[in-house]
């Protein structure tokens, strides 16, 4: 089942100036839009019912009647999310209670960042990373946690990735790198100012670089040639960035595994190689 808002969202930067119109009043009246025809939109939107379907098609579904059946689901599934999200974490809650609410969030975040991926963006940058030279990936604090996963990840199949905790040292590989390498900045909010500051010292260099934000526009998405996004929905009890720390993982989960199947065999005798055996005295 698509994610009407959220594919919406992402394509609003693409749509048309009249699809721009329509997308923006239904993401601002989800619910109203739900209960319209055709015919009633396309007067709220000073639009035509083609423009509609144009639109409706452009983002995957067959038609106005599809989209709105989807929208009325998502919005169903949308208000059963918030009656468990209006209570946060309390003190009173059980163990049982605060297992199933972690992982509720987790899959939602999950569910939400698979709806969101654009397929074409995502072979696109595992070709990047099969063609530079060195791969350089930033971030900090939780996102930094992500940065050192892909690292591991990427030099198990021989590809040195390099990953600083300490700022300034992030900006100088910036600043150092030339157009043979790809940076990916990983920063959830897509606004922390020292990876806007790295990404500028990229682009400089005429770097290219991958972004893997929440969905949106914002000044890491805007400097960026390739964007991936994850689920905005992290909860007001955000605690080590949670959910979005998770789809960020599966993320890189996927460019790894993405380039790994590019390239199969090579991949398989080098996971096999770098494989570290754990003896029975080993933790």
């Amino acid at each position: 089942m698509k994610n009407v808002t959220v594919g919406l969202g992402e394509y609003h930067r693409q749509g048309s100036p009249t699809e721009k119109v329509i997308i923006e009043y239904i993401l601002e009246n989800p619910k109203k839009t739900s209960e319209m025809t055709i015919y009633q939109l396309a007067r709220k939107t000073f639009s035509s019912p083609a423009s509609i379907i144009r639109m409706c098609k452009n983002n995957g579904f067959e038609g106005y009647r599809d989209f709105t059946k989807t929208l009325i689901y998502e919005l169903a599934i949308r208000q059963r999310r918030k009656e468990k999200e209006r209570k946060q974490i309390q003190k009173s809650d059980t163990l049982e209670e605060i297992i199933e609410d972690t992982a509720y969030r987790n899959i939602m975040s999950l569910e939400d960042t698979r709806s969101i991926m654009d397929k074409e963006i995502l072979k696109k940058s595992i070709e990047l990373l099969s063609r530079c030279r060195n791969i350089c990936i930033f971030g900090i604090g939780s996102s930094f946690i992500v940065a050192k996963d892909a690292q591991q990840k990427f030099m198990r199949l021989n590809r040195y990735c390099f990953v600083n905790e300490d700022w300034h040292l992030q900006l100088l590989t910036a600043r150092n790198m030339s157009s043979k390498d790809l940076g990916i900045i990983i920063s959830y909010s897509g606004q922390t100012k020292e990876m806007i500051e790295c990404a500028e010292a990229m682009k400089k260099n005429n770097v290219k670089i991958i972004s893997i934000t929440k969905y949106g526009s914002s000044p890491i998405v805007e400097l960026c040639d390739y964007n991936i996004f994850v689920a905005a929905n992290e909860s007001t009890f955000r605690s080590g960035a949670m959910s979005s720390r998770i789809s960020q993982l599966n993320i890189i989960d996927t460019l790894y595994t993405g380039y790994a199947n590019l390239h199969y065999e090579d991949s398989l005798e080098l996971i096999s190689k770098t494989h570290i055996k754990k003896g029975e005295n080993n933790d």
